[in-house]
């Protein structure tokens, strides 16, 4: 009897990547460079890439007729499955750009979706997954009919809460209804953890860059963490705190956050708002740059555009120029945005004890050292300096409570 053999490898999907210059000097060119990578971490394989130049994008089919006609050849030449425009798509030109190039269409929002989705590995990370695709399906209802009621695999058709592709708009509010429910739970749960932390102030530290600057590797460098660290695009998603103790008995928490990219999908800064809140909460902020990156100076501009449209402004940063080991001798190492700088290969451990010292000192300042007997009838006062400052020193005596701490210069007032 002749035995069947099922060859049961993953296809990857064949992609073509189109993008729509609209000016000279812009960065057209790195940004699909860049949607290539996110192609690869999705599991695809870009076959062609298209670039057209225009005053601005065509309203109706984002790229014009010519463009259109020479995607239709390469699709044909190549057999590609799908084709990956580079900005957020309105609902028509999804739709008359899928009538006119008969294969699917999705565009640069779908694909970092997809990639969360299957980078999600907590409850919280699902649910905030889940809702930026809610959201985004519900904007795009009508241009992405096709797409939704279309069977098979592939990049934009995996994630929490696609089981069923043919939805209407009413059942999407109601999911997103009962997501952010459930995500205002696990925001209570973390401002109690918070408010925990706060009783006993340990100083934090919020890990914030570009995605694939070595953040992941900087975190299990310093703290003996088991965080993932690839060379990929978004290599981990959800946030993870880990503890770093000194011999003279000091500590610090750091806390890594979701890397940054390009035109971060405004619906996955919005989902992922509370998550990236623990920067806001942080003492100091912790910039890590790849300057063996040619377009770090774009990384970082793109880097802090994001914290600023989440408000969180007016923190401390320590900037870490990340993988010196690999990098030109002669890169230019600037960040005028920054309060220290320090050069540093995450990888092989080099400049971490000058990276920590750096920190330390920027905690450090703008604190002063609080040495004071209280009375007794003054106890009330101890439990606010446990939640403005660090105790270094507490001795119950006969006339009072004795503290030594080290409080922020703006709270002295309160306890002189």
């Amino acid at each position: 009897m002749e035995t069947k053999t099922f060859d049961t490898t993953e296809k990857k999907e064949k992609i073509i990547l189109i993008a729509v210059s609209t000016s000279d000097g812009d960065d057209t060119v790195q940004s699909l460079d860049e949607l290539e990578e996110l192609g690869q971490t999705a599991g695809a394989e870009t076959v062609a890439k298209i670039i057209q130049n225009r005053e601005k994008a065509h309203p109706g089919t984002y790229i014009g007729k010519g463009k259109i006609e020479e995607a239709k050849r390469l699709i044909q030449n190549t057999k590609a499955d799908t084709v990956v425009c580079d900005d957020e798509l309105s609902p028509a030109q999804y739709h008359n750009l899928e009538e006119a190039l008969e294969v699917k269409v999705i565009d640069r929002t779908v694909m970092i979706l997809d990639i969360f989705a299957k980078r999600a590995s907590t409850s919280e990370g699902k649910l905030q997954v889940e809702l930026a695709q809610l959201r985004y399906r519900a904007s795009h209802l009508i241009g992405g009919r096709s797409e939704l009621s279309r069977l098979g695999g592939g990049i934009g058709t995996r994630g929490p809460g696609e089981q069923k592709l043919e939805i209407d708009r009413r059942l999407i509010k109601e999911r997103i209804t009962q997501v952010r429910k459930e995500l205002e739970h696990v925001k209570h749960v973390r401002e109690l953890t918070r408010k925990k932390r706060q009783e006993n102030p340990v100083p934090v530290i919020a890990i914030v860059g570009y995605t694939n600057a070595g953040k992941s590797t900087l975190l299990n460098k310093l703290t003996g963490a088991d965080v993932l660290s690839e060379d990929k695009l978004f290599a981990t998603l959800d946030p993870v705190t880990r503890k770093l103790e000194f011999e003279t008995g000091g500590k610090m928490l750091f806390t890594d956050t979701v890397g940054f990219i390009r035109k971060l999908p405004h619906h996955l800064i919005q989902a992922f708002r509370g998550t990236l809140e623990e920067a806001k909460y942080a003492d100091v902020i912790l910039h890590v740059a790849d300057c063996s990156n040619p377009d770090m100076d774009a990384q970082m501009y793109t880097v802090y555009d994001t914290l600023e449209k989440l408000g969180i402004n007016n923190k401390k940063i320590v900037t870490a120029f990340n993988k010196t080991d690999v990098a030109d001798d002669d890169v230019q190492l600037k960040d005028l945005k920054a309060d220290k700088t320090v050069k540093i290969s995450a990888k092989y451990g080099i400049g971490l004890d000058t990276l920590v010292n750096a920190l330390d000192e920027t905690l450090k300042e703008g604190k002063k050292m609080l040495e004071k007997v209280f009375s007794y009838s003054e106890a009330f006062k101890i439990n606010e300096l446990y939640k403005v400052g660090q105790i270094i020193e507490e001795n119950y005596r006969g006339d009072g409570i004795y503290i030594k701490a080290e409080i922020p210069s703006e709270y002295m007032y309160m306890f002189e």
